[in-house]
Order: structure tokens, then sequence, then C-alpha cells
């Protein structure tokens, strides 16, 4: 059972993102993408504010994904992309993306930034930086 709502549009625009964003990476790299794409949709916060959809979290501007420039966002996800995006939407969660709501990946050798948006590192996977929230912030992530 999905964790939050969402179409057949919204699954292929996530998988689509998640390709976009972490193809480098690999499922793993994307699925944390997925975590971040969710909590987005689930978090009532900061930014976030009545960005409650898969469509409105990937379509977000100011403060949305650059992965939608890219070309790898221009064509139809796979049957594995889409499957990964369901993972997700079902509440499978991967460390250190579990409660993150940033991401972004340093120049090659670089360290993570301790802070980004002003929130806290939870951890790094390959060449992405992931970030959550303060405690207590957005109390609507688990």
């Amino acid at each position: 059972m999905p964790i939050i709502n969402y179409n057949n549009n919204e699954l292929e625009l996530m998988a689509r993102l998640m390709r976009a964003e972490a193809l480098g990476e690999g499922d793993l790299g994307m699925l944390m993408v997925g975590n971040v794409i969710v909590n987005r949709a689930i978090a009532n916060c900061l930014t976030f504010k009545n960005i409650n959809t898969i469509q409105k979290v990937v379509y977000q501007t100011p403060g949305g994904f650059s992965g939608i420039n890219s070309p790898l966002f221009n064509h139809a996800a796979t049957t594995l992309e889409k499957e990964l995006a369901i993972r997700n939407l079902n509440g499978q969660y991967y460390f250190p993306a579990t409660n993150a709501l940033w991401f972004y990946a340093p120049t090659t050798g670089a360290n993570c930034v301790s802070l980004w948006y002003n929130q806290q590192l939870s951890g790094k996977y390959k060449n992405h930086c992931f970030y959550k929230p303060y405690p207590g912030v957005c109390n609507e992530l688990h």
C-alpha cells in the first residue's frame, strides 16, 4: 500500500526524475533520490508547504530538481525505473536518504558540506550528499 497517493503519470515522472538525477549512482542511488521525492511530498514544512503530490514535487519552482532539465528526463521510464519508484512509493527507505529533503553532488573529490539549505548532513552515497531537517522541524517525516 503506497504511503502517498499517485497516478500513472506521477509514477512515470518520478521514475524519470530518479534516472535523471542518479543514473550513474545505480539502483540504490536512484532509490535514495526517490526517498527525497517522497519525503518532499509528505513533509508540509520549510519550502515544501502544500507540495503534496509527486507532480508538484517534480515541478516545484523555485527549489525543485535540476534533473528536469536533463535529456535523461525527456524519455519514457523503463520498467525497472518504475519498479524502483514503486518501492519508494510503498515506503521503502534507504540510509542516508531516509529523512532527507535535499541532496547535491559536490565536485569530484570534494567532501560534503556540513549544512545545505541550513539543514544537517545525513550522509553520502557515492557522489550524492543527503541533508535532513533538524528534529522537530518537519514532523511529518518519520
